[in-house]
């Protein structure tokens, strides 16, 4: 394209003269791939980026150098035009400083950044010509926008079906018929995820990365083979969104009762020891464990995490993301966190022996140990360690305490009304009729606000296990749970079930959501 052609289509070009006071960024486009496709990305005195091409009406090559540019933070970047000649010239100025870079990985001298799979606006929605990459990213959009936790993809006999978890339970969002669009949507989220999109017998994980607005979006990508083809799940992550809640986070903060809160905050404040929290699979854990820290962050000790991923950004704490990749798992992290001086230390989930053995040890050598793990209730977690290998009198040693925490979703403020509670499902729960008078039964109707479920919401309950000698003398020996459990009614453990049963007395919620949540 001569120089003529770019001034007619708008497109600047730029002399050498203007090249040599740019920088180029090679952090985006290495010096071999700015040879081969001939395209460059530069910054300018007043940091302004160019995507400077040599074929300006190469859209293939534009797209890629506007990916690229994602690596940057730079979403859009200003286009122009150089000559052949200029660009290969500018390269060979810069061939004798680069020469021993020229066979880096783009990206790895900057910590292997990820390159954005998308950048979604409602303009390039609207603009977009694939019907499958629209309803990709208009999922995702939606997704977003709704507060989602989770999308679903699900292939039947008719085609796609399209849900979103929202407060923790699924809703029906749409349907597309065709197996045809199905296939190509999961293979659609399969190339964004960098997954094989030939291989479909078995189970996939990848992770991709988004751009909405000014927000940066994680998706984790699970992708599973069935008789239909394959389903998605996509976890969203969106760390703007979580730092943001981040901010100021405290224990007052949950939703969890005072007595809950002050018992949670007296485990924290230990100076040395284990505080577990357990639940499910997004019932808050983390979230409970950041505000936890907050509040126990003074600036005068060291506090490390490991964590996968790494979800709120805390200020002046040292945070670990787990690479698996790499080899840096939740064991090999510890053991090297305890060579670091810390103080307190956070990890993000005890899955195996060798993790839980290192974590029992460092709160028994005087470290403090905030960690989670799935189980039902404080109960299962002593089962669980004792199952995994720990010595139970290390266990009861190292053990301050133990908070086993759901979200519950809470009755909306829009559409709340008086009900009536169900007989078989007061019987289900065990309540007797004279243990229900005086309770404010109320339910939502449903209404525009909370889409029609009649929750708007979510709340944290919990029940708290804090140890004292008689429980640890039971932990040591290997007593019944029956037993424990006894005692623990003894020191005043309340479960988990009466505690969402009294946000049911004072109409907060429903019976139906404290069976579905807590049994």
């Amino acid at each position: 394209m001569t120089a003529l052609t770019a001034e007619a289509l708008g497109v600047r070009v730029l002399s050498m003269d203007e090249l040599r006071t740019m920088t180029p960024q090679w952090q985006a486009v290495s010096y071999s791939e700015a040879g081969a496709r001939k395209v460059l990305i530069l910054r300018d005195g007043r940091n302004v980026h160019w995507l400077v091409m040599v074929d300006f009406a190469d859209a293939a090559t534009e797209t890629w150098g506007r990916r690229r540019c994602a690596r940057l933070r730079v979403a859009l970047p200003e286009l122009a035009a150089v000559g052949e000649e200029d660009l290969l010239a500018l390269l060979a100025q810069h061939e004798h400083g680069l020469r021993a870079m020229d066979v880096v990985e783009p990206g790895s001298a900057a910590g292997d950044v990820e390159e954005v799979a998308a950048v979604i606006t409602l303009a390039a929605l609207e603009n977009e010509t694939s019907a499958v990459v629209r309803l990709v990213n208009s999922t995702l959009y939606d997704g977003l926008k709704l507060n989602a936790s989770d999308i679903h993809l699900e292939c039947d006999p008719q085609g796609l079906r399209i849900l979103y978890r929202l407060d923790g339970v699924l809703v029906p969002i749409t349907e597309m018929p065709g197996l045809e669009m199905a296939d190509q949507v999961i293979s659609r989220i399969k190339v964004m995820a960098e997954l094989d999109i030939a291989e479909r017998r078995v189970p996939q994980d990848g992770r991709f990365k988004v751009r909405v607005g000014e927000r940066e979006v994680d998706f984790r990508v699970s992708v599973m083979p069935s008789v239909f083809g394959e389903d998605a799940v996509l976890r969203l992550l969106d760390r703007k969104a979580l730092a943001e809640e981040g901010q100021g986070l405290t224990l007052d903060k949950l939703g969890l009762s005072h007595d809950l809160v002050k018992a949670a905050r007296r485990l924290a404040h230990k100076p040395h020891g284990m505080l577990l929290v357990t639940g499910p699979t997004g019932s808050g854990k983390t979230t409970t464990l950041y505000a936890t820290i907050c509040e126990i962050h003074t600036g005068r000790d060291k506090i490390v995490t490991i964590e996968d991923p790494v979800e709120y950004r805390l200020p002046r704490v040292l945070q670990i993301p787990v690479n698996e990749k790499k080899g840096l798992t939740f064991a090999r992290g510890l053991r090297s966190i305890l060579r670091h001086d810390p103080d307190k230390i956070m990890v993000g989930e005890i899955r195996d022996n060798e993790t839980a053995q290192i974590a029992v040890q460092a709160a028994l050598t005087g470290h403090l140990v905030l960690t989670t793990v799935h189980a039902n209730n404080v109960l299962d977690v002593l089962g669980r360690f004792l199952h995994m290998g720990v010595d139970g009198y290390s266990l009861a040693s190292a053990l301050n305490g133990i908070l086993a925490q759901r979200l519950l979703r809470i009755n909306c403020d829009h559409c709340t009304q008086a009900a009536t509670p169900d007989q078989d499902l007061l019987e289900d729960l065990g309540l007797a009729s004279s243990r229900t008078r005086g309770w404010n039964f109320l339910e939502g109707k449903g209404c525009g606000h909370c889409r029609g479920t009649g929750y708007k919401g979510r709340r944290a309950v919990a029940e708290v296990l804090v140890l004292d000698d008689e429980l640890r003398e039971l932990i040591a020996q290997r007593a019944p749970a029956s037993v424990i459990k006894q005692a623990a009614t003894r020191a005043g453990w309340m479960s988990l079930t009466d505690c969402a049963l009294g946000c049911a007395a004072r109409g907060e919620t429903t019976l139906a959501e404290v069976a579905r949540v807590a049994g």
